[in-house]
């Protein structure tokens, strides 16, 4: 039994286990390093450089009249009330349904949780169907609607209601993982020691998912300026209306105005990089909090 036992502990060596599972030849280290660059390079930096290139092809002057162009202008305010109506909703609804999944126990909470998916996996032009069928003129709440006079589909209402149903699960699906992980045992001492439910989430539960919150919100945001599908459907695409600056983009590119196409896009483009920027940022402050922590 002895020798057997010796035996078992040699081949359970964590340590030989780890070297051969982790540490691959220098060659291969470089080949996939080599791989991914490449794809990063083919499929994301020099798309990006090429917008920027054609954006200024005419020269700084068309660039600038086309982004102060009126239409273009009208695009943006748009997108930026968009933004700032689904953000912030998206936030309570996210914390909201973080809370409810990670603290309370009860029946339905799995489909409650795909539902909360659902966005990740329809269409979002169908999406946008859904809402013309529901809010338009022929839809199932279009003729109460224009009794009190409501306009929904081809209207802002109709933009913020599509990009809310696109974006709300980017939230509470950043949110719910970590308040899993950090249980309920805080909250539960607050609690005991006289708190109220209030006061426990401000002063216990929202600093410990600030940084959560905020990734989830960048996410969010992101998604909101660059959506097209849904809300290419119930837009209409009224000029200087209804147009956000993806549509803007497209319409642009569709009357062959390339530049200016390209230049509203280099816009976006300039958005998307000061995302990425935060949101590299929150990651480098949360790794630097966990690494403190322990």
């Amino acid at each position: 039994m002895e020798h057997d036992n010796s035996v078992v502990a040699k081949t359970n060596d964590p340590v030989i286990i780890t070297r051969n599972a982790t540490k691959e030849p220098k060659s291969i280290q470089w080949v996939l390093i080599s791989i991914v660059l490449l794809f990063l390079t083919l499929f994301l930096v020099v798309p990006l450089i090429a917008i920027f290139v054609k954006a200024f092809e005419k020269g700084a002057e068309t660039y600038f009249a086309a982004i102060s162009h009126p239409d273009s202008l009208a695009a943006i305010k748009l997108t930026l009330i968009v933004v700032l109506i689904t953000v912030p909703l998206n936030a309570i609804f996210g914390v909201v349904a973080a809370w409810t999944i990670t603290k309370y126990d009860f029946k339905g909470k799995n489909f409650l949780i795909t539902l909360i998916d659902l966005p990740f996996s329809v269409s979002p032009v169908i999406a946008g169907l859904i809402f013309v069928l529901l809010f338009g003129l022929h839809g199932t709440l279009g003729p109460l609607l224009q009794t009190f006079d409501i306009k929904v589909i081809f209207s802002i209402p109709g933009i913020v209601i599509a990009s809310i149903f696109i974006t709300f699960p980017f939230i509470a699906r950043e949110l719910v993982p970590l308040m899993q992980s950090q249980g309920t045992s805080e909250e539960e001492a607050s609690l005991t020691l006289g708190a109220g439910g209030f006061k426990t989430f401000w002063y216990v539960t929202l600093p410990n998912i600030k940084w959560g919150l905020l990734y989830g919100v960048i996410l969010c945001n992101a998604r909101t300026i660059g959506e097209f599908g849904a809300v290419s459907v119930v837009s209409g695409h009224i000029r200087g209306m209804t147009n956000t600056m993806p549509l803007h983009i497209e319409i642009l590119y569709n009357e062959y105005q390339f530049s200016a196409a390209f230049a509203v896009a280099s816009l976006m483009s300039i958005f998307a990089i000061i995302t990425l920027i935060i949101k590299s940022f929150i990651e480098w402050k949360t790794d630097f909090k966990s690494t403190k922590a322990s």
